[in-house]
């Protein structure tokens, strides 16, 4: 297929701005939807690249939007409910209503991102399981060509995973942890980019789903345990028992920000590891965590030292 313009839904999100990006000073043609375009101008300066203020929930909108595009690629998702987001129209519901809007709009191509372990009838959580729905109803619409990823854990710079551990590894001298074997096999930002570049210019990824995995596995205890190495901190991993990992979800789930909420919890029932790791198949080799994270955490410790001196200088 001959893909010039695309239209990105959740192009503003952590991933999305890796894949703008990458697609932008690739010679692509973008179309980034977004309900706040103001939170996101640094999406303007990119080349070819035109921000449209637009509820992407509204079926109109995105017909009007989709029209002159030649595909669609659709990143949004949420990991909790909050406010009026809710998981099934989120990821259900606007999963189905972009397949129309693409038919209605005659765009044939459509990429979709899915996640591992999602799946409509055994998902764990709600999040997987509307996760699957989507999947579902984006793989059987026979009339596109669609492909759809399902990555583990993505990791990156400016991700909210391993930088939030980081953080809070940076405050407490020990964390206690809910579900310590969980197992996650953490996947590069810039490998999940590469396989959705590679499938835009590869038509033999049509009607396939890749599952999107690094090169190494790890405990959820593993997880923690490297970053405070990274880090250049001694920490203690306290392993929660199932009991108390509940209670803490369920704790943590009443305040405002949802670090970590019953629904959290049960996504982790799942292992978010590749059964056949897609990357391969795309001719992609995966990026290390330690590759890629190591000096970027060590940066943040050089620049907490240099602070903390600056801070005595001055009382001095």
């Amino acid at each position: 297929m001959n893909i010039k313009k695309i239209c990105v839904l959740g192009g503003t999100g952590f991933v999305g701005r890796h894949l703008t990006s990458r697609l932008a000073n690739h010679g692509y043609q973008l179309k980034v939807l977004s309900r706040h375009p103001q939170r996101h101008r640094n999406i303007e300066v990119l080349p070819n690249t035109e921000l449209v203020g637009a509820d992407v929930h509204d079926a109109t909108v995105l017909l009007e939007q989709f029209a002159g595009c030649d595909a669609v690629i659709n990143l949004v998702a949420i990991l909790n409910e909050q406010g009026s987001q809710r998981f099934k129209s989120v990821h259900t519901d606007l999963a189905k209503k972009v397949i129309e809007a693409c038919r209605a709009a005659g765009i044939k191509r459509l990429l979709h991102m899915s996640a591992l372990r999602a799946d409509a009838a055994k998902g764990p959580s709600q999040y997987l399981a509307t996760k699957g729905e989507a999947e579902s109803a984006v793989m059987q619409a026979q009339d596109l060509a669609v492909t759809c990823f399902k990555p583990s854990i993505i990791f990156g710079p400016d991700d909210n995973f391993y930088n939030q551990f980081a953080a809070m590894l940076s405050l407490f001298p020990a964390l206690p942890l809910a579900c310590p074997d969980a197992k996650f096999a953490p996947v590069y930002v810039g490998d999940v980019t590469q396989a959705f570049q590679t499938a835009l210019e590869d038509d033999a990824t049509i009607g396939k789903s890749y599952e999107l995995c690094g090169p190494r596995v790890y405990t959820f205890r593993e997880v923690i345990e490297d970053t405070a190495r990274m880090l250049g901190l001694k920490r203690r991993v306290i392993g929660l028992p199932d009991s108390l990992a509940r209670l803490q979800a369920k704790v943590m789930g009443w305040l405002p920000v949802k670090i970590f909420t019953t629904d959290n919890y049960l996504s982790l029932q799942a292992d978010s590891v590749c059964a056949s790791n897609g990357l391969d198949a795309l001719g992609i080799t995966p990026q290390s965590v330690d590759s890629i994270m190591r000096m970027h955490l060590a940066d943040k410790t050089q620049r907490r030292r240099y602070d903390a001196l600056r801070k005595v200088a001055r009382r001095g």
